[in-house]
């Protein structure tokens, strides 16, 4: 029950646009919170998109590897089907609680086979773990989510490759001491 809830909220949250389409939650009541930031209501859940209200962070512009604020919803889905053409797998690993209050350790995971960002692929399985707690109504729809992980447990196996030049191939710098002398 709690991973067809989940799995299906989560394709709900990354690919419906309208609120009224969705069957998981609770329109009216609905709100998402990351690593105890303030809740943000449904609109403004949807306004900043699957992937960059999930990596939110309170890091300085210039020590993020990914920007929220810079990347629009569409930008950042087509970056992460860029580095996963094969999908970005959720597992539910253990449910702790059931309803109203379902609480559940998660595992998110997949191979890097495309590139992040700027960096090259590396072929290796990316995942990371975290507890979600997601408080239902009677109708077992969604009210409250609420989301505890390291996003620098995601963020760091993704730019592990070597940094892309622009044309999209590693740039490797010579060992050679002679090179380019003439």
């Amino acid at each position: 029950m709690v991973q067809n809830l989940v799995k299906t909220w989560e394709m709900e949250m990354f690919n419906k646009a309208r609120p009224e389409d969705f069957k998981t939650v609770n329109t009216e009541k609905y709100t998402f919170s990351l690593n105890g930031r303030k809740p943000l209501p449904l609109m403004e859940k949807l306004k900043a998109g699957g992937y960059n209200s999930f990596l939110q962070t309170s890091l300085p512009e210039e020590f993020q590897c990914f920007k929220p604020s810079q990347e629009t919803t569409e930008s950042a889905h087509q970056a992460f089907l860029r580095t996963f053409p094969r999908g970005f797998a959720l597992e539910i690993v253990e449910v702790y609680s059931g309803p109203p209050t379902i609480v559940y350790k998660f595992r998110h995971w997949g191979y890097m086979e495309g590139p992040f960002l700027g960096h090259a692929p590396t072929g290796e399985k990316v995942e990371y773990f975290g507890i979600a707690i997601f408080g239902v109504d009677e109708e077992m729809k969604v009210e409250k989510v609420e989301f505890f992980f390291d996003r620098g447990e995601l963020l760091g196996g993704l730019v592990k490759g070597p940094p892309l030049d622009k044309e999209g191939s590693t740039a490797t710098p010579s060992i050679c001491p002679f090179a380019g002398t003439g």
